[in-house]
């Protein structure tokens, strides 16, 4: 059973910059799609990002597209999510969690719902506020 341990949160301004660590414990991290989700307040928790399990591959939502980036170490069985340029609807409380299904070549997307994952750490929050 893997468990997911997120951190990193913490306040920053409008353009800065976080880096967000989820650390897996237990078995098989390399065999699993990761990915960041987010939830802000009062709002249903949204798709961010995912890494393929070979680390080659990523995918981002296009509000967060070219100011994120992921990648995972699997000697640190770690995945990250650096966050440039964040803006105040950044703000929310992160979580990383593993797709309970492979990301084939041959689709362009990965697993973007919800209930595709599994193994949710407890979350880090981000704020992005002056």
């Amino acid at each position: 059973q893997l468990q997911l341990v997120e951190s990193g949160g913490g306040l920053v301004q409008p353009g800065g910059s976080l880096r967000l660590s989820c650390v897996a414990s237990g078995r098989d991290f390399d065999f699993f799609v990761m990915g960041w989700f987010r939830q802000a307040l009062g709002k249903e928790r949204e798709f961010v990002s995912a890494v393929s399990a070979n680390g080659f591959r990523q995918y981002y939502v296009d509000s967060v597209k070219g100011r994120f980036t992921i990648w995972r170490d699997s000697s640190q069985s770690t995945v990250f999510l650096q966050m440039d340029k964040m803006t105040p609807e950044d703000t929310a409380r992160y979580y990383c969690a593993r797709a309970m299904r492979t990301w084939s070549s041959d689709i362009p997307e990965p697993p973007r719902l919800e209930h595709e994952y599994a193994n949710w750490g407890q979350g880090t929050q981000v704020t992005v506020s002056s």
